[in-house]
């Protein structure tokens, strides 16, 4: 097995088992803190990020089950793409997946991290921190492309 499948796994099992425990700990043992910046509190999301879409409520764990499938298949036929970026894929599909599961066990994805110092903000957990990770490692690895390129051709001239 190639050293990247090896890591991906890694990372995949590592932060999916994390996520999962501390949200099941939440569930089942009230870890409910109040703090002076930020509270444990445990909130049900029924729809996506800032409860969008919660109208969706039932369909939204097979809507995203069929995104991660798409996804799977054009990893599979495109495997360059998941050799680039499969740190990020990996702890991308690890959070996905981890909240999809929330949706089958709890009838909803399990937040308790809620910021309140200067400001509200929505109440989120650990797998949506990972997604948000990954995504600003892509972002960051396309804007690195993007200059290594952009020199590279002002090079040629």
């Amino acid at each position: 097995m190639k050293k990247e499948y090896k890591l991906a796994l890694f990372i995949f099992i590592t932060i999916f088992v994390i996520d999962q425990f501390v949200k099941y700990a939440f569930v089942s043992f009230s870890w409910d803190i109040d703090g002076p910046f930020m509270s444990l509190k445990l909130a049900y999301n029924y729809g996506v990020a800032f409860s969008m879409f919660s109208f969706l409520q039932e369909y939204l764990k097979y809507i995203q089950l069929l995104i991660v499938l798409i996804a799977t298949i054009y990893l599979l036929k495109n495997k360059e793409v998941f050799f680039k970026y499969y740190i990020a894929i990996s702890i991308l599909y690890s959070a996905g997946l981890s909240n999809i599961l929330d949706r089958f066990t709890y009838g909803a994805v399990v937040d308790y991290f809620y910021w309140h110092y200067g400001f509200e903000f929505a109440i989120f957990n650990i797998a949506d921190v990972m997604i948000n990770l990954a995504v600003a490692l892509i972002i960051l690895m396309q804007i690195k492309e993007m200059r290594k390129e952009k020199k590279n051709k002002e090079i040629k001239f």
